[in-house]
């Protein structure tokens, strides 16, 4: 109801105006009259469920629920970095967790906070688009695997992804980076133990999930180019998440806090770098036998080929999207350990028992270590990293979403924090509580995004590709940390 309540305060100053002056001045005589006369179409404009962005939409469907928010702002005021949280307060209060409708500016969204309607969201073929801001636009995610359009080139590249780049013998291929790293994230934490008592994980997490990912893609010995590609990602992460009025009103003309000017010189720079090295491959001629995501895009078959500036995006998209989620979920994963000294000392058993302390845990270790497994299944429930599955989906025409009929060109996205917090779904969902996935009836429960229960990694065709490559990550770098952060937090 605040746009019905700003309407009136409007309208209660101008009377207030008028009675404490004790004249009618002649701009408010001929104010007072078009003000009364244009207030029904206004409101009109904005007092509807779903707000200003679905004035034009109603159809003899049911109306989608959803909050009225702020005139022509929609409830962009109500946006943040709790988002996730917010959403999914409306959604409850309107009793709309299956589907909501609301506004950001001028675009029409809808919310699931429900595995049913979500399903139907990321595994329908009706949503096979996503949005794309206008800074991931400049920064050339529009031609890399997770914006581009849906077509042949789209189907291409998830082509190359699923044979090439994320297969299990590629993936295989890797353990020996993925432990090497690992070792140097844990003795970065015990020489910080020693030297301070102290230890600031998060820059040892993404020191160490960048050098990971770049070596993952570029192969060894990329030392400067991969410091100076790790600027590039923090600053890339930064120009995302600044507000950018264009993302939500047609002002592409505009530029008020500089995020594409800067998104500009940010993609000169991601191209002049990431080109180099392309062309430095390419003419030592030494890709064919190595296992990084460069030379493996270099020894394709003619057919399968990409041109330079295409592996430019996939490339740099990989790094920039496999660099933070991971470092994020390694330190809600540390953190909960510390937390829970019980659930710590049930792993290290576990690990004591199967693996032994003579050796390092190995990728076919971890379906024999179903405690551990059961803690990072618990972490990604808490904590999913995209609680809003921030790449969001776009309806490409006019699709019924249960009894709801959404317009072509709505931005659709999926609450999967509120999903793994509902009380209806989860017992007891704000304890973290590994065993609730050792229990039966959860046991086989895949985080894969087969389940909407639990998809933190999206579902459907628009699944992120690299998910089992994060989730081995992820998995060896939690048991090397049973150890030092026992000490840590001793």
């Amino acid at each position: 109801m605040k746009p019905f309540i700003l309407a009136n305060l409007s309208l209660l100053v101008l009377c207030f105006l008028a009675t404490y002056l004790q004249i009618t001045p002649w701009p408010l005589t001929l104010l007072l009259p078009s003000f009364f006369s244009l207030l029904p179409f206004f409101l009109n404009l904005w007092l509807i469920p779903g707000g200003f962005a679905w004035k034009n939409h109603h159809y003899n469907s049911p109306n989608l629920p959803g909050p009225m928010g702020w005139p022509l702002l929609g409830t962009l005021p109500q946006m943040g970095s709790l988002a996730h949280r917010k959403l999914a307060a409306m959604a409850a209060s309107f009793g709309a967790t299956r589907l909501m409708a609301f506004s950001l500016g001028a675009t029409r969204v809808i919310i699931s906070s429900h595995p049913d309607t979500a399903k139907e969201i990321l595994s329908g073929p009706s949503f096979s688009d996503r949005p794309i801001k206008e800074s991931a636009r400049l920064l050339m995610f529009e031609r890399a695997i997770g914006f581009a359009p849906s077509g042949n080139y789209w189907r291409h590249l998830r082509k190359l992804a699923a044979n090439y780049m994320f297969s299990p013998r590629r993936i295989s291929s890797l353990e020996g980076l993925r432990q090497r790293v690992t070792d140097e994230m844990v003795a970065g934490v015990l020489k910080e133990m020693k030297e301070t008592g102290a230890v600031e994980v998060r820059g040892i997490l993404q020191k160490g999930s960048l050098s990971n990912i770049i070596e993952s893609v570029f192969g060894t010995g990329s030392g400067l180019e991969g410091e100076e590609l790790g600027l590039m990602v923090k600053e890339g992460y930064e120009l995302i998440a600044k507000f950018n009025w264009a993302d939500y009103f047609p002002l592409g003309f505009l530029d008020f806090y500089g995020v594409k000017r800067r998104c500009h010189k940010l993609a000169v720079k991601v191209n002049g770098l990431v080109g180099q090295i392309i062309k430095e491959r390419k003419k030592d001629g030494e890709f064919s036998g190595s296992d990084d995501f460069l030379s493996v895009l270099l020894s394709l078959p003619k057919e399968d080929q990409l041109s330079d500036t295409d592996m430019v995006a996939v490339l740099w998209e990989m790094i920039f999207r496999g660099t933070d989620t991971v470092a994020i979920l390694l330190e809600w994963i540390l953190a909960r350990v510390v937390l829970h000294q019980d659930i710590q000392a049930k792993a290290q058993q576990e690990i004591d028992t199967c693996v032994g302390r003579n050796r390092h845990v190995q990728d076919s270790d971890i379906p024999n270590l179903p405690y551990l497994q059961a803690i990072v299944k618990e972490v990604l429930r808490m904590h999913p990293p995209g609680p809003l599955l921030s790449w969001a989906r776009l309806a490409i025409h006019d699709v019924h979403v249960g009894k709801f009929l959404i317009p072509a060109g709505t931005t659709a996205m999926v609450n999967m924090w509120a999903i793994t917090h509902d009380p209806s779904i989860w017992k007891d969902p704000w304890a973290f509580k590994p065993e609730r996935f050792i229990e039966e009836e959860l046991s086989h429960l895949s985080v894969m995004g087969s389940d909407l229960r639990l998809a933190p990694f999206g579902s459907g065709r628009r699944v992120c590709p690299g998910k089992a490559l994060g989730l081995a990550t992820s998995s060896l770098v939690a048991r090397s940390a049973s150890p030092p952060v026992q000490m840590a937090s001793s």
